[in-house]
């Protein structure tokens, strides 16, 4: 069974640190590439990072540039974001998605966890 597992969501101040993760298992790790989605409260979903399947390139949304960091670990079946300087904006359900690096029509995505930035 594809199960994708995301954690480490939670209450934090303005300026603050949070380290998502997401625990995948059920499919080949190494062959998908990886990304992190945001949605907020009456938003659409929105793409936060995403990183190739061997981890070589990332990129980011413009929001977060400069302050969010994707990783990936082939031999844990783990991918991470570490979020720095956090911002109100930020707040919002955090789910992580696996797409097939060859065929972009095979996807699942895991069931979120929540960052919530508010002093």
């Amino acid at each position: 069974q594809v199960q994708l597992v995301e954690s480490g969501g939670g209450l934090v101040q303005p300026g603050g640190s949070l380290r998502l993760s997401c625990a995948t298992s059920g499919f080949t790790f190494r062959l998908y590439r990886m990304s992190w989605y945001c949605q907020a409260p009456g938003k659409e979903r929105e793409l936060v990072a995403v990183i190739s399947s061997a981890g070589g390139s990332t990129n980011y949304a413009d929001s977060v540039n400069d302050r969010f960091t994707i990783s990936r670990d082939n031999y844990k079946n783990m991918v991470y974001l570490q979020m720095n300087s956090l911002k109100p904006e930020d707040t919002g359900m955090y789910y992580c998605k696996a797409e097939y690096a060859y065929d972009s029509r095979s996807e699942y995505w895991g069931q979120g966890t929540q960052v919530t930035v508010s002093s």
